[in-house]
Order: structure tokens, then sequence, then C-alpha cells
């Protein structure tokens, strides 16, 4: 690792920039303001000139011409520095149970794409390989399923079922990053049934749910049964009181969705009233 005391220029990656988790705006401009008084005190982690880690910090550096310090990393291949931007996510506690099943997912599919590559270099520099040397494919995803449920301290099968939902999810990015973000984030909640469902479904049904979402049309399935459910899964943690709020949000933020567009402000303000009473009954049985 070497610290940088110039400013090289920086060069931006799209690919790894939507693997950083956005700001709320009201937590953005608390740090630009920060960094407009102090400075800004957190290098900029770089990879080849490439940016990995520092978007928001960048951002605010070009907004009001601020210095800051950069540092160089080396990685042998981009998959690793995903794996890196990955890890460096999961340590921070302020992320979403889908923001942590998402990470996970896509840190088995990177994984599996290092071997994967690695297998492919062996068989090439060596004279006369032969196949039987190489680790049947199916073997080489369990492995991979094994240690990194050692690692993040779950079952295999739990890191498999969060790498069908990371396959759902990137595919939906493909076709609104915004959407993907909303998921991401909590502020729209589509169930893991039905993300696993599209992970093996079509393209065709990624935009079906993607026309859904924006017609206001879109309604989040719920588990039918405890074989639909993830024991490990983040979901499982949260408090009876933080399950009631986030149906009722949910189901509050549905309604603005289905009425906001015709200008129904009558029927906002009546779900608006309900969403109160409930909030309130919330509280005072905590």
């Amino acid at each position: 690792m070497e610290n940088d005391s110039n400013q090289p220029e920086v060069i931006l990656d799209s690919e790894f920039q939507m693997l950083l988790p956005p700001l709320e705006e009201s937590v953005f401009m608390q740090i630009e303001q920060s960094m407009i008084e102090h400075g800004i005190r957190d290098p900029l982690v770089l990879w080849n000139g490439i940016l990995i880690d520092g978007y928001n910090r960048y951002k605010i550096s070009q907004t009001h011409n601020l210095p800051f310090n950069t540092v160089s990393m080396e990685f042998p291949s981009r998959d690793e520095v995903t794996i890196w931007i990955i890890k460096n996510q999961n340590e921070r506690r302020n992320l979403t149970p889908m923001q942590h099943r998402f990470y996970r997912g896509l840190h088995y599919h990177t994984e599996k794409r290092i071997i994967s590559n690695a297998q492919g270099r062996n068989q090439h520099n060596v004279v006369g390989a032969q196949n039987e040397h190489q680790p049947p494919e199916d073997e080489v995803h369990e492995k991979t399923a094994t240690r990194l449920a050692r690692h993040y301290n779950i079952s295999s099968a739990t890191i498999r079922r969060d790498a069908q939902l990371a396959t759902a999810i990137l595919a939906i990015g493909e076709i609104s990053p915004d959407i993907k973000m909303d998921i991401l984030t909590g502020r729209l909640h589509v169930s893991n049934v039905q993300l696993h469902e599209l992970a093996s479904g079509t393209e065709d049904d990624i935009k079906t749910l993607i026309k859904q979402i924006e017609d206001g049309t879109f309604v989040s399935r719920q588990p039918r049964s405890t074989l639909d459910t993830d024991p490990d899964s983040d979901s499982h943690e949260m408090q009876p009181w933080e399950q009631k709020f986030t149906k009722m949000t949910d189901d509050f933020r549905h309604v603005l969705r289905t009425h906001a567009k015709k200008d129904d402000t009558k029927s906002v303000k009546s779900a608006l009233r309900d969403y109160i009473s409930m909030l309130e009954d919330l509280y005072k049985n905590i």
C-alpha cells in the first residue's frame, strides 16, 4: 500500500460505484458540511488510478474544490477489487438486511469466477494437463459456498440463496439502476421469494416487475410457508416491532405509488392518517 501526497487524475468506474450504497441526502449534506469546514481527512482509495472507495468524498472535493489525499492498493484483477469492496462494505453496520444478502451473493459469484479463470489458465499453461486433475464444477461451487458460509457464520444453503438473490438484483439493475438501489436500501420491498424466482426467470419477467413498480401496481408477495423462509436470513434478527413497522411502511408506500400519480390527494391524506395512527399504536405497544 502506498500513500500519495499529490493528487493524480482519478478514474471513475461505474461498475465499482454501483457496488457502493448511496447515502441518504441528509447524511450526505452533513458529511459535505463537515468536509467544507474541516477538509477531507480520509484518503481516496485507488487501484491502477481507478477510484474504488471514496466516491462521495471525491464528489464533494470536485464541487467545492477541496484538496484530498489518495492511497493506492494493488490487486491482481477487477474481481479481487470487487471482493475487497464487498468485504469493506460488509464491515459497516448501517447496511440493510437486503444489502448484506446482496453482498454475500455477489461475493459467491465473484469467487467462483476467480476460481474458474484460474482453472482455465492452468489448463492452458500446463502441457498435457488432464481434465480429471480439475475438480468438477459442482464441487468447486460447493467448496465456495462452504468457505463463505464459515466466513459469514451462516449456512452454505443461505450463501447459495443469496447468490440467487444477487443474480436477480443485478439483472434488475441492468434495466433500472434506480429500482435496484431502491430494493437494496429498503425504499422498495421485493420479497426474497420473488427475487429467487426472478433469478431463474427471463428478461421479460424482469421487465414486467419493473413496469409494475413504475406503474404502482406491484405488490410484494410474502412467503406462504416455512419452506420459503431462510433461517439464516437477516430478517429473522428483526424485532417484532421492526417487522410490523416494515410491513405498514411498505403498505403505505404502495398506496402512495398507486394514488400519487393520479393526484388523488384525498386518498393520499387518508392513507397518511391511517399510517400515523398505526405508528401511534406501535409506539404505545413497544
